[in-house]
């Protein structure tokens, strides 16, 4: 592949290697040019552009990752399509990613040109969460390299999601005088919410004395009622032979590891009864926080079976008391626990350009003497979502006045004049990490109403926060639409006065339309459109 400038006229055949605007529209970056192409450049006084041209065994970006996408095993993973030479790859299920170092690294290491990245291994993940990407980095690839790429992931899987399988789970808690009931209740709610991401539950619970003898009794009985037994004991293990480690092999069980390089879960009990597990889990357990407990118990309900050896190559990465480095799987559990949330951005930080000389802002604008703005953020108040966010910027104290006595946060973005990305940037930067979805919704629609944004809503909770909702009036798209947490990321790359558009049409998740009549398509953005309305122009 040669990459540099060449003439219009000569072009025919290569490769855009910037977008183009044009008076009918725009040619996108890796574009193959045709004649026609040609000729519109030339129309619009274009005599010069950079280009790459394909040499023989070139391939082009888009289809060098979807080969070698394709090339990737589909159990319990979706693809988005290739675009821009990139190919997202998204959890079909609620589990745990796994991922072969080696197999990543070499595949990282056939050609500069082709990458791929993906999640920490062993990363507990949610249906629809973004695992890897493949990225070309130029327009076009050698056809020998993508050949290697392609073999090498044919060989080995370089990674993986491995569902969570629902278990009956057995709590046995010994006792101490020293030991609260309030702090075994506790316990049991922290377990239950770890076990809430793969649907697992606790059958039965003994609490008992601190007595190796009583703890063999309990596993004895509850063997035959559970999948795995889950021992909490109270307090901590000091030896080999001390009450819970002598409490497995009582029962007639093996405890097959004793500790682990993970701080805070040191104090951990791994063993087994015939096929069903045992954990005797460390005190840090009874804390919502994460800790070597978690690593085990997410491993055994993928269905692994961590061994000595992988237990004691988890000193990497397990100094956990400081240094939260990975994904929380607490917060990942309380996220299935609970209502799938929402947030509003009401983007209100624009300069209202076309309103011209005048000097008036579109969303003071008022309608039946209530400011446009104003009503915008009632119809979000009343519907149903977890929060309302309002991005100001241009004449922000003003925006702020006319909702005064709201029940909004509000988040300024001083970028406001660069376009709508720096704003959907500054929204998602005030939301907080526990939210899966972000309503976006332009403040000058006065006409979307409180039902209308219910029902959108609504839909998003029932795909479970997997999916992007769109507003539509008679099956052409239009606004408010919600953007699902698997692609904030993609978000957060938006430069300039665009929206979500390209993000949606390519990110690989059902699209839901929502119909809400004319009220998509009607935003009031000039003197003219705002008087045709019947408001009044103020400010």
């Amino acid at each position: 592949m040669k990459f540099g400038p060449v003439a219009v006229a000569e072009a025919e055949g290569t490769v855009l290697a910037h977008a183009a605007k044009l008076a009918s529209g725009r040619l996108p970056k890796g574009r193959l040019l045709t004649l026609e192409d040609i000729a519109a450049l030339q129309t619009a006084g274009i005599t010069e552009i950079i280009v790459a041209r394909l040499e023989p065994g070139d391939v082009l970006e888009d289809e060098a990752a979807a080969r070698i996408a394709g090339a990737i095993g589909r159990d319990h993973l979706t693809f988005s399509p290739a675009s821009t030479g990139r190919v997202n790859i998204f959890a079909e299920a609620d589990g745990l990613f796994v991922a072969n170092r080696s197999v990543v690294d070499r595949l990282n290491g056939v050609d500069p040109a082709i990458t791929l990245a993906c999640l920490a291994d062993h990363v507990p993940v949610r249906s629809g969460d973004m695992v890897a990407t493949i990225k070309i980095i130029p327009l076009a690839v050698a056809e020998k390299s993508v050949e290697r790429a392609v073999g090498l992931l044919g060989e080995t899987a370089a990674f993986a999601v491995k569902p969570f399988a629902s278990r009956r789970i057995g709590l046995i808690a010994t006792l101490l005088p020293s030991l609260k009931p309030s702090v075994l209740d506790k316990t049991r709610r922290n377990l239950e919410q770890r076990l809430s991401l793969s649907q697992s539950r606790v059958e039965h619970e003994e609490r008992i004395d601190h007595d190796a003898e009583a703890v063999a009794a309990a596993i004895r009985k509850m063997r035959p009622l559970c999948d795995m037994i889950v021992i909490f004991g109270a307090s901590a293990v000091a030896d080999e032979d001390d009450v819970v480690p002598a409490g497995i092999r009582r029962a007639g069980g093996e405890v097959e590891h004793l500790g682990m390089p993970v701080d805070p879960g040191n104090l951990l009990v791994l063993g087994r009864i015939g096929d069903h597990p045992v954990i005797g889990a460390p005190g840090c357990a009874r804390s919502p926080k994460e800790n070597g407990f978690d690593w085990v118990l997410n491993r055994i309900l993928a269905g692994e079976w961590p061994t000595s050896r992988d237990i004691a190559g988890l000193g990497v990465g397990g100094l956990l008391m400081e240094i939260p480095t990975r994904p929380s799987p607490r917060a990942l559990a309380g996220q299935q626990a609970r209502e799938t949330s929402v947030a509003i951005l009401l983007l209100a930080a624009g300069k209202a350009s076309r309103m011209g000389p005048s000097g008036h802002h579109k969303l003071l604008a008022e309608f039946g003497g209530v400011p446009m703005i104003r009503s915008s953020a009632e119809a979000a108040l009343g519907a149903g979502a977890d929060s309302v966010i309002t991005v100001t910027g241009h004449r922000k104290a003003e925006i702020r006045t006319a909702l005064d006595g709201l029940d909004i946060a509000f988040a300024d973005n001083d970028d406001h004049a660069s376009g709508m990305a720096s704003s959907l940037i500054a929204g998602l930067d005030a939301i907080g990490p526990a939210v899966d979805g972000v309503l976006v919704m332009l403040a000058d629609m006065p006409f979307v109403t409180t039902g209308e944004l219910a029902a959108m809503i609504s839909a998003f909770r029932t795909q479970g926060g997997a999916a992007v909702i769109r507003a539509v009036s008679n099956g052409r798209r239009g606004n408010p639409v919600i953007l699902p947490r698997a692609v904030f990321s993609e978000v957060r790359k938006l430069e300039g006065d665009v929206g979500a558009r390209h993000i949606i049409e390519t990110c690989g998740l059902p699209v839901i339309d929502v119909e809400i009549g004319p009220a998509a398509h009607l935003d009031l953005d000039t003197p003219e459109a705002i008087l045709a309305a019947g408001g009044i122009l103020k400010g």
